[in-house]
């Protein structure tokens, strides 16, 4: 990933609740969150439904209007001040014509590939104790840096049941 994000030449700095995208825009851009974090939502019926959470170390995109050029349903917008590379489809496509990177590129899209469909089948399938206990194995960093109304509602749940399901964990360790 490394060599993907070293071919930004444009730092951003969005503040906090700012707009990296939105939704009704084409998008061919990929973001790597240096410092802060951001949520990639849709509106529907008038409800914000996260649906990937980003911070520090993350690639993110509106793979949507990444992959057709068309405008996205997307919105990212930061959680908190982000400071954040952009990697421009054309750097992007000069980069995958040399030699074997297109390898690495396909590693990323098949990782974020297998990431969608364990939250689909965390969605679909499991109680919010599975779901809670799910993210907190693959993702622990995620509690460290996402505000837990965020990561409720990617979660699908209830704050308080956020809230609960924490305390029960935590209490566990002890």
């Amino acid at each position: 990933m490394k060599e993907i994000v070293a071919l930004s030449t444009k730092t951003i700095i969005i503040e906090r609740n700012g707009f990296v995208k939105q939704a009704g825009s084409v998008d061919t851009n990929i973001y790597f969150i240096q410092s802060g974090s951001v949520k990639i939502y849709v509106i529907n019926d008038n409800d914000e439904q996260i649906i990937r959470l980003g911070y520090k170390g993350s690639l993110i995109a509106s793979l949507d209007s990444f992959f057709t050029q068309k405008p996205s349903i997307f919105f990212i917008q930061a959680l908190k001040k982000s400071v954040i590379k952009v990697i421009t489809s054309a750097q992007l496509n000069s980069f995958l014509r040399e030699g074997n990177n297109g390898l690495l590129w396909n590693a990323i899209l098949e990782d974020l590939v297998l990431q969608q469909i364990e939250r689909e089948i965390d969605l679909l399938t499991s109680s919010p104790k599975e779901r809670f206990q799910r993210v907190l194995k693959r993702s622990p960093q995620l509690f460290q840096e996402i505000p837990n109304r965020y990561i409720a509602n990617y979660l699908r749940m209830s704050a308080e049941t956020l809230s609960r399901l924490k305390s029960l964990d935590f209490n566990q360790d002890l």
